[in-house]
């Protein structure tokens, strides 16, 4: 049996990307087949797909760390033939086949069930860009942030940034939104944030170890210089969640933020996250965390995705981007 997806090869260190029909007998194999029907396009599926072995150590391969589909097989008693669920995060797309593809195979640990309030469709476009979202915005909440607090969101128009510019404002909180995008500016309101801040004018002195305190907390998807003066625009006991490397993954910093203003840093990590707490989130975000995405996301074909990562990569793409699995 043939089934199509995403395909990448190495060959004489040029990496290719292309949809080809693979044989289902070399996926790999584990203990649940999933008909993918939706997946979601974001910068580490990007990364994998033009070869990047901080991500991917082995091709061939098919990227995509998000997916949600129905059970076609399955060896675990957890899950039965027409089951609906969703994968995200783990292993897969990474160097495990992943969902830009009509079928994966992964093990029963990594399958979560859909929750009733949410369709497929609005489950991978929460995905792994949402569930990071939700891991910082509920950080930062166990570390004192409330409702009122001004939030920085980095990376405003990207995947994870404009989900947590809606996350964050349908929790009561103010959003300061960064971008570098000065065409953006009416996107970014519409999606609940109270300012806009430029990233070329955002105030940016490395040399010097504190700045004006204007941020309650934020969520930074950048990393590198930004952070760093991110860092010392915190109120005191503010806190900074952080899950990217868009700009460096280097962090030069002092530790005045810290012990003249009390501020946390504070990591997430999606990819192995606590199952438990992991299905705790998805039902946060099924049910009192849910939000209405139709305006951050857009949807797309299989055949679609080789332009879609090269506008990625450029730093051309706004919102979410859903790849509908025919």
């Amino acid at each position: 049996m043939l089934y199509k997806a995403l395909h990448v090869e190495e060959l004489d260190g040029k990496f290719t990307k292309e949809i080809k029909e693979l044989s289902l007998k070399t996926l790999d194999i584990n203990d649940v087949l999933i008909r993918v029907k939706y997946s979601a396009l974001n910068f580490k599926d990007a990364l994998s797909a033009t070869g990047n072995k901080g991500i991917t150590k082995e091709f061939p391969h098919t990227p995509g760390i998000d997916g949600a589909g129905i059970v076609q097989r399955s060896s675990s008693d957890k899950f039965k033939k027409g089951d609906e669920v969703i994968v995200t995060s783990f292993d897969l797309g990474m160097n495990t086949n992943g969902a830009f593809s009509e079928y994966i195979s992964v093990p029963e640990s990594w399958v979560i069930p859909l929750p009733k309030t949410l369709t497929l469709k609005e489950a991978v476009a929460i995905g792994t860009a949402g569930l990071t979202s939700a891991i910082g915005t509920f950080k930062l909440m166990s570390n004192g942030q409330k409702k009122g607090d001004n939030i920085l969101v980095t990376g405003s128009t990207g995947a994870v940034g404009s989900f947590s510019v809606k996350l964050l404002s349908h929790l009561g909180f103010k959003v300061s939104a960064l971008s570098s995008k000065i065409d953006k500016k009416e996107f970014l309101t519409s999606i609940g944030a109270n300012e806009v801040v430029l990233k070329n004018e955002f105030e940016m002195h490395a040399k010097r170890p504190l700045l004006k305190a204007k941020y309650d907390g934020a969520i930074d998807v950048v990393g590198g210089e930004l952070l760093e003066n991110i860092l010392k625009q915190i109120r005191p006991e503010g806190s900074v969640s952080i899950c990217g490397l868009v700009g460096s993954a280097q962090l030069n910093t002092t530790v005045f933020p810290f012990i003249l203003r009390g501020i946390n840093l504070l990591g997430i990590n999606s990819a192995e996250l606590d199952n438990e707490f992991r299905k705790t989130l998805w039902n946060m975000l099924a049910n009192e965390w849910k939000i209405d995405l139709n305006n951050i996301i857009h949807e797309h074909s299989l055949e679609e995705l080789p332009k879609l990562i090269d506008e990625m990569l450029a730093g051309k793409s706004t919102g979410r981007a859903i790849i509908k699995i025919n």
